[in-house]
């Protein structure tokens, strides 16, 4: 077994998801997979992609439910799930080859493909579900926060960010370090309440979750009803009630 960095890392890249504006259009999803097809991971198969028992290697997934607010309207909630980069990643302590491993110098969990053995031990250690075994190679693989994007020099400082941020069209995701208080995505997650995905497993998650924020209406002075502007629920307890849902689907 192997054992996460001594000192805490230097600092704590990730991602900031807003489910308030998340559309559900899987750009993400597809931008992730073009570059990371021909990047640090490459190759990610699809077996049967339009048959109908599709496999295949996707670092980024969405989950799109209905929900019922308060209010008793019903309104479509998106979710996209990748790996978290945990703080304290099980993924990496059960790993019996040092394979899966955690980055000082930012936090970024990721696997050494020449060492794992394919065991899946990680992929049944993450509670989240973000391990993906590529049949292909016999290893284990994950998103990677595209570290071969964002520390590209050759690439414009703008485009230095994850695939998954650099093509979301409604802006719901923000990548930045989350160890600095004083950053533009720590900021952002303090002040919509940014949320742990299943804080009760222990795994201290990097990427923090904004939760969708409820609608509620009030008569106007015609006596019709009008929007008010969004207000934000208990997060916390939002998110924790479709988690569930989430994770069994």
């Amino acid at each position: 077994m192997t054992a996460l960095p001594a000192a805490a890392p230097e600092k704590k890249l990730g991602l900031v998801i807003d489910l308030d504006i998340c559309v559900g259009c899987h750009a993400c999803a597809v931008n992730c997979k073009e570059w990371n097809a021909g990047g640090h991971s490459a190759p990610l198969p699809d077996h049967d992609p339009y048959g109908l028992d599709p496999t295949g290697v996707w670092f980024n997934r969405i989950h799109s439910f209905e929900v019922v607010e308060e209010t008793g309207a019903g309104r479509t909630v998106h979710f996209p799930k990748s790996c978290l980069h945990c703080e304290d990643a099980p993924c990496v302590t059960v790993c019996p080859t040092g394979a899966s491993y955690k980055r000082t110098a930012d936090g970024i969990v990721l696997v050494n493909p020449d060492t794992c053995i394919g065991c899946k031990l990680c992929s049944w250690a993450c509670p989240y579900g973000a391990r993906e075994y590529d049949e292909d190679a016999g290893v284990m693989k994950k998103c990677t926060l595209c570290v071969d994007r964002i520390y590209n020099s050759d690439l414009p400082p703008d485009m230095r960010v994850p695939a998954c941020v650099s093509t979301c069209p409604a802006g719901a995701r923000s990548f930045g370090d989350l160890g600095d208080p004083d950053s533009d995505v720590s900021k952002l997650a303090a002040a919509r309440d940014g949320y742990d995905l299943m804080p009760e497993q222990g795994c201290r998650p990097t990427n923090k979750y904004l939760p969708p924020r409820a609608r509620r209406t009030q008569p106007d002075q015609g006596g019709d009803e009008a929007p008010l502007t969004p207000v934000a629920p208990d997060g916390a307890g939002v998110v924790a009630r479709w988690v569930d849902r989430i994770l069994s689907l």
